[in-house]
């Protein structure tokens, strides 16, 4: 094929255009991403019972749901949470893979089975299923200057024009508004109502009757006589619109004509239809919504979309009502990707540079990065073909893959140069023969790397979704590479080097005086690298026992090393959450939420740009004693040096958060793939197996607390629901209420509407419907007596108050109740102590739960799952893409024992990129291990370039040690070349800073010191190898030459090859 192609270069060049071309339409059409979708789909269901406590809820609810989620496809587990804000949430996760649509579907067939089961209240609200991402894409708030809007004034504005148009952005997902809008609020005064001989049943049943909307048919409606000249609509009433309409409501009449309205017995407003959350923005009142990415959506885009279309919204706004982002993650994103994008081009300088050093001639370096455009160009085709995205990861194995492809592209031009120089051939004949020797080591590296990162791409779970990233971007870039250095770079050679002139004098420019001197050296060099080569083959017991011993070294630094899923990311924010003490009221909650505040912005002034405090949420659920902050950092550069990354600024706030005793506040750093959760570290659930009960259960979370704030190798464990609070209990003695003639139902619904507010209606506020409440007055509802003030109309029409039939008392009631695959649990999360991996914190986790009395299981979910899966998947991984590679050489060579010399290489590549990732604090996470899956190739492809050459010799006439160090000598200044210019091609990863630095530096620094420690232990071990193999197996074959001479018989001293390679020359 080859030969072909050099006769033909204009041919090459439209192939390698085409290539280019079809990379470059694929470009435009990839969607942009921090990752592709790594987290599993999820779905949620959500559904709301008003004034409903957390037990009712699950009752009533949360377990008649689950009970029907079964028989769903692809279901990995489900979680729900029912909480006494009158909510419940379940979220069921599907393996990765599954289509998320579908997962929808068969969720809401499933639970159209449940909804007929479930209270009329809880239908009356309804009931949403979702497609779920945990965490938030973008928050946008606003808030008032000067404080001339109230935070339900801006929560109103978001509902009723900004939410609604932002859920139909393409990409926008979930939304969720801090706040609620505008609802019609009647609050109720118990005492006017019993002067008046009135009950709240009575206000309740007025405002169905006459906020309603009747429609009576229409006048002349057909069939009607053929002489009816008109038509028109009837109606009686329209819903009511304003607080006056709803005041002038009719409760009673009497027969003199007296009328007693709404608004003689309770005051009328617009309020807010939510009141349990209080938002600011840097102590100003404020509102947001927070909003969640789509599945599959590009996060670049959709962002982008959402604020040009709130920038077109935001023109309605009121003057002093400003428009900002307290959180957003794309800014990461687009900067990690950049970052991304300048190592690919620094990369490419560095390898220009390495390989001139080495082929000391403009046109013969200027060959392989020919090939670098077109290898990279063409892999983005083949990315938009199959459907991936530009992400970090692909952009991580372009990067990898450049020092790949010139390796190619340097072996075919070194090759080509040899025979120009020392055989004088032409370059069309030079490039003929070089490709007639090294097609098949050509063909035998493809293979190898191909097959080494194959195996990748058939792993399960979100690693599998991680590795097929860099299983697809290399493998590409390896196949079209080869195909390059078959098809252009010979033609290349060709038409661009020039015949070698030996009577060509040297110059003594800079460039000349500076080879001559590298060229001494690196000969020097390579005569001292043969005696070595020939003492390391020479001496093979000694040799093995050393390597023996690198290989146990290797087995102790993989078990030692301290495991982890991704490295963190600094993401340009900070989280704070703040959980008060069981039964504290939003005045506390809202007092820690201003120490948060007032830290950030005035000891951390110089690396925060604002916080965003939310009151009565949190990810640990809703109630008043739980909070939120958002700490938006300013820009990357602004705050250089590793004092002001978001993880060293999350720690130091820990410390003085520690001080705080009114409640518990937390500061952490949203994890590198968001979709896996809101924070590093581990995510667990104690799971309640033999049905103990909610008590017992919270003291075995108790109990794990307490060991795990004991524990040094655990920070920040924290519980992940809400703290059991004080109950008020009302006993109704149901023979008093029969006495009495009382109905039961209105005696609950009475109390019920009284304290925990009734949805009734609708009404109509400038053109938007919205919803009636019904509630009585704050202060007819702060202490256990004043359930005095509420009467029931009796029988005989007397008003019977609630102390003559009920009793009070006090009890300890779950705030928030959690389940884990339909069986009561606790959630868990928190981190690892400094310097230790999240890997030490999940076993520290597992051992002290060891020590709990029996009765409980350990669960792990969310981001600590994948760090289970992709470590157990681990060994598999390495194991199968050595086999492959074994059986890929085996087929290639029709030998056994060259696929043996080939992959004794590997623990000496391995060993230095354990090595470098234990001295600069890196994890065994899954960065390391593609680190270590491209150190297995590379290794082996120089071991490839001599055994290739080797066999060769053998062939030519040679004993096994001779042919093992000559061509050790020959294929020296290429193996150096190649792995340089490969270490360099990556360095920049290993050195980078800033925004997605983490994940750069984890692959970085893997690679480099795996390629240096296999280059150069490699070179001195691959021809020992050779030998050793080769005695090994000829002793097997009867007769055979080798096994005539034996090993110390090959070792002694033989004349160098006359073919090695000398310096070549300058063009």
């Amino acid at each position: 094929m080859s030969r072909f192609f050099i006769d033909r270069p204009i041919f090459a060049w439209v192939i390698a255009i085409i290539l280019m071309v079809a990379g470059l339409i694929g470009i435009r059409s990839l969607p942009i991403a921090q990752f592709p979708s790594i987290a599993p789909p999820s779905v949620s269901i959500s559904a709301t019972y008003p004034g409903a406590d957390a037990q009712t809820l699950e009752n009533t609810t949360t377990q008649i749901i689950e009970q029907q989620m079964k028989g769903i496809d692809h279901l990995r587990y489900f979680s729900s949470s029912s909480s006494s804000a009158g909510t419940v949430q379940i979220t069921l996760t599907f393996e990765q893979g599954t289509d998320p649509d579908i997962a929808q579907v068969q969720v809401q067939n499933k639970l159209q089975a449940a909804t007929p089961l479930l209270p009329q209240e809880v239908q009356q609200q309804g009931i949403q299923v979702a497609k779920a991402t945990s965490n938030f894409l973008l928050i946008l708030g606003i808030y008032s200057e000067g404080g001339r809007h109230s935070a339900s004034d801006l929560a109103d504005i978001l509902a009723s024009r900004v939410q609604d148009p932002l859920s139909r952005v393409n990409g926008v997902g979930d939304t969720q508004l801090f706040g609620a809008q505008y609802a019609m609020r009647v609050w109720i005064d118990p005492l006017k109502l019993n002067g008046y001989q009135l009950t709240v049943a009575d206000v309740t049943a007025a405002l169905q009757a006459q906020n309603a909307q009747v429609s009576a048919g229409q006048l002349g409606a057909q069939p009607a006589p053929a002489s009816q000249m008109l038509n028109a609509t009837v109606s009686i009433q329209s819903r009511l619109q304003t607080p006056e309409q709803f005041g002038a409501i009719r409760l009673k009449t009497d027969s003199a004509g007296a009328v007693v309205r709404l608004r003689d017995v309770a005051r009328v407003e617009l309020g807010a239809a939510d009141y349990g959350f209080n938002t600011r923005y840097n102590g100003e009142p404020a509102s947001g919504i927070g909003i969640k990415l789509a599945p599959g959506a590009n996060a670049l885009a959709t962002v982008t979309a959402i604020k040009a279309r709130v920038a077109e919204l935001s023109k309605t706004f009121p003057s002093d009502v400003k428009v900002i982002y307290p959180y957003d993650s794309t800014p990461f994103v687009r900067l990690s990707i950049e970052q991304v994008i300048h190592t690919l081009i620094e990369a490419v300088v560095l390898v220009f540079f390495v390989m001139f050093l080495f082929l000391q001639n403009w046109r013969a370096t200027l060959i392989p990065t020919i090939a670098v455009p077109v290898v990279l160009l063409g892999t983005f085709g083949v990315l938009a073909v199959a459907g991936y995205s530009i992400n970090t990861l692909t952009l991580f194995g372009m990067v990898l893959a450049i020092g790949l492809l010139v390796d190619d592209a340097i072996v075919v031009v070194e090759n080509v140069e040899r025979l120009i120089t020392t055989e004088h051939l032409s370059p069309k004949e030079a490039a003929r023969k070089s490709m007639d020797e090294i097609s098949s080591a050509l063909v035998g590296i493809a293979l190898v790397l191909s097959a080494v990162f194959l195996p990748m791409a058939f792993f399960g779970g979100s690693t599998g979704v991680i590795y097929r990233q860099f299983s697809i971007t290399i493998v590409s870039a390896m196949v079209l590479s080869v195909l390059v250095a078959l098809i252009l770079t010979p033609a290349l050679c060709a038409t661009i080097l020039k015949p070698h002139d030996p009577t060509k004098l040297e110059g003594n420019g800079l460039f000349s005086r500076f080879f001559r001197w590298f060229n001494t050296t690196f000969d020097r060099g390579a005569a001292r690298y043969e005696s070595g080569t020939r003492s390391t083959a020479r001496r093979w017991g000694r040799s093995l026992i050393v390597f023996g011993l690198i290989a146990v070294g290797m087995c102790l630094l993989f078990v030692r090393l301290p495991t982890g899923f991704l490295p963190d990311e600094d993401q340009g924010s900070v989280i704070a959450l703040v959980q008060g003490p069981s039964g504290a009221t939003t005045a506390r909650t809202n007092d820690a939420l201003e120490q948060v505040r007032d830290y950030f912005l005035t000891k951390e002034k110089a690396d925060v740009e604002g916080v965003f405090t939310i009151s009565g949420f949190s990810f640990a659920g809703q109630g008043q004693n739980a909070g939120l902050a958002f700490v938006k950092l300013k820009d990357w550069d602004a705050r250089s040096g590793a004092a002001n990354k978001a993880q060293a600024i999350a720690g130091r706030a820990m410390g003085a958060f520690s001080q705080f005793h009114d409640a518990m506040i937390f500061a952490i750093v949203p994890p590198a793939v968001q979709e896996l959760g809101n924070a590093t570290g581990f995510d667990l659930q104690l799971v309640d197996q033999v049905g103990m009960g909610h008590e017992k259960l919270v003291q075995m979370r108790n109990m794990l607390l307490g060991m795990a704030m004991q524990d040094k190798r655990l920070a920040q464990v924290r519980p992940m629901s809400l703290e059991d609070a004080p109950q008020l209990k009302i006993n109704v003695d149901q023979d008093k209420a029969r006495a009495l003639g009382l109905d039961l139902a209105q005696v609950n619904s009475t109390i019920s509407t009284a304290w925990g507010s009734a949805y009734v209606n609708d009404f109509i506020d400038r053109g938007r419907v919205k919803r009636v409440f019904v509630q009585a007055d704050a202060p007819f509802r702060l202490k256990p007596e004043d359930l005095d003030k509420y009467y029931i109309r009796g029988g005989n029409g007397d008003m019977v108050p609630y102390s003559a039939f009920t009793t009070l008392s006090w009890t300890q009631a779950p705030v928030q109740l959690t389940r884990y695959n339909g069986q009561p649990a606790m959630e868990l999360q928190g981190g690892s102590a400094p310097g230790l991996s999240t890997g030490a914190a999940l076993a520290a986790m597992q051992e002290l739960h060891a020590k709990l009395p029996p009765g409980t299981s350990l669960e792990w979910t969310g981001l600590s799952y994948e760090e289970k899966l992709s470590g157990g998947q681990a060994p598999a991984l390495y194991g199968l893409s050595l086999l492959i590679v074994f059986l890929c050489l085996a087929a290639l060579y029709e030998s056994w024992s060259v696929p043996i010399s080939v992959l004794l290489v590997v623990p000496l590549g391995v060993v230095g990129a354990l090595l470098a990732a234990m001295l600069t604090g890196l994890n065994n996470d899954i960065y390391l291990q593609v680190g270590l899956i491209t150190t297995i190739g590379v290794s082996a492809k120089n071991a490839i370039l001599i055994v290739e050459f080797a066999e060769e010799r053998m062939r030519e006439g040679m004993t096994a040690f001779d042919a093992a160090i000559a061509a050790a000598k020959m294929r020296l200044r290429p193996i150096l070349m190649t792995s340089l210019a490969f270490i360099f091609g990556v360095m920049p990863l290993a050195v980078s800073t800033g925004a997605g630095a983490g994940g750069q530096n984890a692959i970085g620094r893997a690679v480099v010191g795996g390629m240096l420690s296999a280059t150069v232990l490699g070179i001195f071990f691959i021809p020992m190898f050779f030998v050793v193999v080769r005695s090994l197996f000829a002793r097997g074959k009867a007769g055979s030459r080798d096994d005539q001479h034996g090993i110390a018989a090959e070792a002694a001293p033989t004349p160098t090859d006359p073919s090695a390679p000398t310096a070549p020359q300058g063009a």
